[in-house]
């Protein structure tokens, strides 16, 4: 009998594996032609591995600058630290390959990673439903949308919180630090890990405080981690420690939502979640956690249950806690202690996926106790169903597919009908982003990063201050983050992918072209059309269209 659930295991692993590859198989097969997250990927992050391995400073030193971007003043260490497998990838890869790659790596350890934590500590029977709800949640959990950039900063939680139990029990050690020694070379500290090393802290002085003893091997495990990312984070750490140039980080505000506004915040997160932690849990998980709890109630299941309750409470807070970052009341603190503006601390709620994926496991086990056997294959389906949907592939088919976004045929011909070298000159978009002209070699006065120097961030202004003094909103983007440091626009407001068949055009244009031309500035791309293009010293040289590309650019002068 043990044998025969061993084999039927082995065949659901097999169909889970082969599920994942056919999930991620859109982008082997299609290629540049595949459909992909623009917001924070796309439009930032395949730019910046591209710009980085043609920079010639991958592994430049700490001072090392980046010349394409903002007139060097961007920091090699605002593009992270060579140590990510990541950077590798794209270094060693086409785009599109190492994207996949990327994809199929996360996806796989994702759905390793909840496997091995839910059969080793959360449920470890061998029963059939136990069997299929630990395959089924995991395969689910390895279909949510993760933000592609962060790899495995939170779908490598569930793999690493298992090396923790593990180690806390004393079990499995030299695996169990096989994998803290390299989950930090394939995740980001500041976009996960820091959180749940953290979260790790606090469950050891719990165990300190319950008298479950001082746990040694727990701490140094937690503090070993620690150290890894440390080492592969210097860059960071580096920027964190010593380099004490103001920077961009240091005009953003975040504490902004009165009381109410954060309560309704709240439960605007709890039940939808948040784009860069998708969890894709509103119409399947959040019912079955919501009925497993009002079964705890009645049949006092409260001790028994003690997992479930404590995660069922905890999902809460860690959404009350991300609304509540934002609460103005915080203003007193963040102006007397800075580090609470620069560093984003509501990323703690990136320990949802892990916790609302382990809540629907030990959900749909609760079921179980209640003879609901029927319903644990059904809403397991049912999840794999909704989250299969949430494919690339499916969820972006409107948008521009990777070859139409970055238009790398027609940026070759603005860039022979310039035809001098494109280090010379200085070139700035409106209405596109400008990760399109960087990925094609243009050295561009505008970018998109969150981190560089806040006096370059003052010169820019200069160009677009005419602009921002006509519309609060794009003023207090820029203005009180300046992440996107964009030739913004009344008319535009904070739009920028205007696409060839739009109607769109430019009336009223206000921009100091004095500044521009001073910072080098020479040529504008605009995918719309500018009316007054002769009052802001422009002159239209020539208009650019292909088949393969999203956009019409004007290709503008300045005069």
């Amino acid at each position: 009998m043990l044998k025969q659930k061993q084999y039927v295991e082995q065949r659901f692993i097999i169909f889970a594996l082969l599920a994942i590859a056919i999930f991620v198989s859109p982008l082997f097969i299609l290629g540049e032609d595949a459909h992909i997250r623009v917001h924070d990927n796309l439009d930032s992050n395949l730019a910046w591995y591209k710009v980085l391995s043609e920079s010639g400073q991958l592994t430049g030193s700490v001072h090392a600058r980046i010349p394409q971007v903002i007139n060097g003043y961007l920091s090699r260490n605002a593009f992270g630290t060579e140590y990510s497998l990541i950077v590798w990838l794209y270094e060693l890869f086409p785009t599109m390959v190492a994207y996949a790659l990327s994809q199929t790596v996360t996806r796989f350890v994702a759905f390793l990673g909840m496997y091995l934590l839910l059969k080793a500590h959360f449920l470890k029977g061998r029963g059939w439903e136990t069997l299929a709800i630990n395959i089924g949640t995991s395969l689910a959990f390895a279909f949510t949308p993760f933000w592609p950039s962060g790899m495995l900063s939170t779908l490598g939680m569930p793999l690493a919180l298992w090396a923790f139990l593990n180690i806390r029990k004393g079990e499995k050690m030299w695996k169990s630090y096989v994998v803290l020694t390299l989950l930090p070379l394939y995740s980001s500290i500041v976009l996960g890990f820091f959180f749940f090393l953290s979260a790790m802290g606090l469950f050891w002085l719990s165990d300190v405080i319950r008298r479950k003893g001082f746990n040694w091997r727990f701490l140094l495990s937690i503090a070993y981690m620690t150290i890894i990312y440390i080492i592969v984070e210097y860059r960071l750490v580096y920027s964190f420690l010593f380099d004490d140039e103001p920077n961009s980080r240091d005009e953003y505000f975040h504490a902004r939502l009165s009381f109410w506004q954060c309560i309704r915040l709240t439960f605007k997160n709890y039940i939808f979640g948040h784009t860069h932690v998708a969890t894709i849990h509103t119409i399947i998980i959040l019912p079955v956690m919501l009925i497993a709890f009002f079964i705890v109630i009645r049949k006092g299941l409260w001790k028994e249950e003690k997992e479930f309750v404590f995660l069922f409470f905890l999902n809460f807070v860690l959404s009350a806690w991300y609304a509540f970052w934002f609460y103005k009341g915080w203003l007193p603190l963040t102006e007397r202690f800075h580090f609470m503006d620069t560093f984003n601390f509501a990323r703690y709620h990136f320990l949802r996926p892990l916790v609302i994926y382990v809540l629907f496991a030990i959900s749909l086990k609760i079921l179980l106790k209640i003879n609901w056997t029927w319903a644990v294959p059904v809403f397991i389906a049912a999840q794999i169903f909704v989250v299969s949907l949430t494919n690339e592939e499916i969820i972006f088919q409107n948008k521009p597919t990777v070859r139409q976004f970055f238009a790398e045929e027609q940026f070759n011909d603005i860039k022979e009908f310039i035809g001098i070298p494109q280090e010379e000159y200085r070139v700035a978009s409106i209405g596109i982003h400008p990760a399109i002209a960087q990925y094609n070699g243009f050295y561009t006065l505008d970018t998109y990063n969150n981190f560089y120097p806040l006096s370059y961030k003052y010169q820019f202004r200069r160009v677009i201050e005419k602009e921002l003094a006509k519309n609060k909103t794009i003023r207090t983007y820029f203005d009180e983050w300046g992440g996107r440091c964009y030739i913004f626009t009344k008319e535009l407001g904070k739009h920028y992918m205007f696409k060839k068949h739009s109607k769109r055009r430019l009336k009223n244009l206000e921009l100091n072209m004095a500044p521009f031309k001073e910072m080098g500035g020479t040529y504008i791309f605009s995918a719309i059309p500018i009316d007054n293009a002769s009052d802001n010293d422009l002159n239209l040289e020539k208009i650019f269209e292909s088949k393969s590309s999203a956009w019409k650019i004007y290709l503008y002068k300045a005069i």
